[in-house]
């Protein structure tokens, strides 16, 4: 059997890890498609070197643009390297220009696609990732759903006797990676300057275009940070930095400091070494869950409705709309204590996933 995986950005190749670790202990042939789409080497290269990814077969250097423009340009430079390899799967990850881009070239080639982390929802219809998760489920073939949650979905979309229920790849990596950041075996993060890791601090992060591309909006949520009576371990995405530049607004103030964004080894051990994360991540969020650390969303929905349960997380969407105090109650608040059972499943998503696509191979 052979596989096509498509990837192009930071939260794919978190999930790429251990579906190619399981792809390695079989005799089928796994094909890496980079994209490009993060070009960062923060948010690419350092996480094929340190999950232990196996460098990609093909690197399609697509880089930034609008949407219309790297998805474009990602479909069309899919087409000829599916027509070379023509794999029996062709397996998009997530909800990225490259997921759809993947996956719409596949099927005008009559390839079969699965899709991985399939059924999540935000009914958010703002965010890009909502159009592009939707869209790739109703054109993949085999649907490797995350949760019960996401099957339940899949199923009032019409699209039950294509789902499976996989689990969540990130479980098996960031449960691995954890274990690894115990036992010493990764070294200490690189926070921002001014942040003590042995005192408490909130590790936060913010990206999406809700969030980033009004100043207004983006300036009144880095003065609710700011305001915080904790530090503040900001890890500046790529277009959080542009945008702050080009609004005029300064990242680094009151609680805020600054830093670059993390190997993911080195973004799990800060999660375990902070008292909490507020972000806009879907990602990070569950991370947290994961990990035994609240989370506070910055958004008014989330696609991982589970870490919501018994207050691990919690949704803002307008921090600076709350009182000082509620608002440092709610982002430095404890963890709650409550059972977090495994609705994300066991750890061993990615060997789930391979038996699946052999077993639903034509």
């Amino acid at each position: 059997m052979k596989v096509v995986s498509v990837v192009g950005a930071r939260p794919q190749l978190v999930k790429l890890a251990p579906i190619a670790a399981a792809f390695a202990g079989t005799e089928h042939q796994h094909v890496i498609v980079h994209t490009g789409q993060h070009y960062d080497a923060d948010l690419s290269d350092v996480f094929f070197s340190g999950l232990g990814i196996p460098d990609p077969d093909v690197h399609l250097g697509i880089g930034s643009g609008t949407h219309g423009v790297q998805t474009g340009n990602t479909l069309a430079a899919m087409d000829p390297v599916l027509e070379a390899e023509k794999p029996d799967w062709v397996l998009v990850y997530g909800d990225t220009n490259s997921t759809l881009a993947g996956a719409l070239s596949a099927v005008k080639m009559h390839l079969p696609v699965a899709h991985l982390e399939a059924g999540l929802r935000s009914f958010n219809r703002r965010m890009p990732e909502e159009h592009n998760r939707i869209l790739t489920d109703h054109a993949a073939d085999l649907l490797l759903a995350p949760t019960e949650e996401a099957m339940r979905h899949l199923a009032g979309e019409g699209l039950a006797s294509r789902s499976v229920l996989a689990g969540d790849v990130m479980v098996d990596v960031c449960l691995r990676i954890r274990d690894a950041v115990l036992a010493g075996e990764h070294p200490k993060p690189v926070l921002p300057e001014g942040i003590d890791a042995d005192a408490p601090y909130l590790l936060a992060t913010l990206h999406r275009p809700d969030n980033t591309d009004d100043p207004e909006r983006l300036g009144a949520i880095l003065d609710a940070l700011a305001d915080l009576p904790v530090p503040v371990a900001l890890l500046a995405h790529p277009r959080l930095v542009a945008k702050a530049e080009q609004h005029g607004l300064k990242l680094g103030r009151g609680a805020l400091h600054v830093g670059r964004p993390l190997p993911y080894a080195g973004l799990v051990a800060a999660v375990l070494g902070s008292a909490g994360v507020v972000t806009d991540s879907g990602g990070l969020q569950k991370e947290a869950f994961l990990l035994d650390r609240v989370c506070t969303t910055v958004r008014p929905e989330t696609e991982w409705v589970e870490t919501l349960e018994g207050g691990w997380n919690r949704l803002v969407p307008n921090p600076h709309e709350l009182g000082r105090s509620e608002w440092a109650a709610i982002a430095t608040r404890p963890a709650p204590g409550t059972d977090r059972g495994i609705p994300y499943g066991d750890g061993k998503a990615a060997q789930r996933v391979v038996e699946f696509l052999e077993q639903h191979k034509r």
